[in-house]
């Protein structure tokens, strides 16, 4: 690690072989705290390259435990955070948006490192059990649509970085790598990023994989579709600007989509929004992220995706999978 943190500290890169080596090796408990936390602040300092990703995403997704999900044709939504929006739990909400619209949805969740409330934090709140076991997996799917993998559970190999990068508490790579590391290995990806490089990054990983795919970015930070301004959107044979007009609603203000200051407040706003008691502007943020998840798996435009999210909120169906799904015991 001396010699990688040498050449990294004297504005080095590293490949994507040697990169898969460090996170190999930190998994196997080959360096100390003090290294990994170095190793985690250069990337805090300049920007990630493309190979060395890439060897991130590789070593995780070799040493996670995969579960085997293929004939449900599952869609992910995951954010990477780190936006420093706090907003409340979007992607979360249209997960259970999009499984109400009749999409199958295997989250990939974690607890917040930079934000108040992760995806996990939330749910873990509000009753939701977490587990690696397949059966009660594929009974999640079966029966709610969806089902929730809390990564800590899938990526035993990272054990010893969750407590640095909780004292940590800012973005380190591990943002970016989340969506790309889903155990499941999903066939449709949607994924909210912090900035527009990050955005082209996952657009060059994910064009060599067999992924169908939309990427997202606000141009005002958000990592997902905020209706706050204009938001890039990569997709498999297509870039947009999306605009809320492309869903038939008005631009809302930053304010109208902040989160809780404490988990206990966010766990209320997720419930409210789900019950049909959210704002305008709530219902708005989460169907249109929602209707481009149900768009990308479909291959509908942002419209016609916005209108079975709208119809999954409003009638009670995304509600209906939350609830089966808090329902299902181990």
């Amino acid at each position: 690690m001396k010699e990688i943190l040498n050449r990294l500290i004297n504005h080095e890169t590293i490949s994507k072989e040697e990169a898969k080596n460090v996170l190999v090796n930190i998994s196997n408990g080959a360096y100390n705290t003090s290294q990994i936390a170095a190793f985690l602040t250069v990337y805090m300092m300049r920007s990630v390259t493309i190979e060395e990703l890439e060897g991130f995403r590789d070593a995780l997704l070799e040493l996670c435990l995969a579960v085997n999900l293929e004939d449900y044709n599952t869609i992910d939504l995951c954010g990477t955070g780190g936006d420093g929006k706090d907003t409340f739990n979007v992607s979360t909400l249209a997960s259970f948006v999009t499984a109400g619209a009749g999409v199958h949805v295997t989250k990939h969740g974690n607890y917040g490192v930079s934000s108040k409330c992760g995806s996990s934090n939330v749910m873990e709140h509000l009753g939701i059990q977490f587990s690696n076991n397949l059966d009660f997996l594929k009974k999640s799917i079966d029966e709610a649509g969806i089902c929730i993998l809390h990564a800590p559970l899938f990526h035993p190999a990272m054990k010893n970085v969750a407590p640095i990068r909780k004292e940590l508490a800012v973005k380190t790579f591990f943002n970016m790598l989340g969506p790309m590391v889903n155990p499941a290995f999903p066939k449709n990806q949607m994924v909210g990023v912090f900035n527009l490089e990050l955005a082209r990054m996952y657009g060059y990983l994910y064009q060599n994989t067999d992924k169908n795919y939309t990427i997202l970015h606000a141009l005002d930070g958000y990592d997902e579709i905020s209706l706050t301004g204009p938001t890039k959107a990569i997709r498999n044979q297509t870039e947009q600007m999306l605009q809320a007009s492309d869903f038939g609603v008005k631009e809302h203000g930053q304010n109208d989509i902040v989160g809780g200051e404490t988990i206990d407040a966010s766990a209320k706003i997720f419930v409210n929004v789900l019950s049909g008691k959210g704002t305008e502007a709530q219902n708005n943020v989460v169907c249109a992220n929602a209707g481009m998840a149900i768009a990308t798996v479909k291959n509908l435009s942002p419209i016609q995706g916005f209108e079975q999210a709208k119809e999954s909120l409003l009638s009670g169906k995304g509600l209906e999978a939350f609830q089966k799904l808090k329902s299902l015991t181990i």
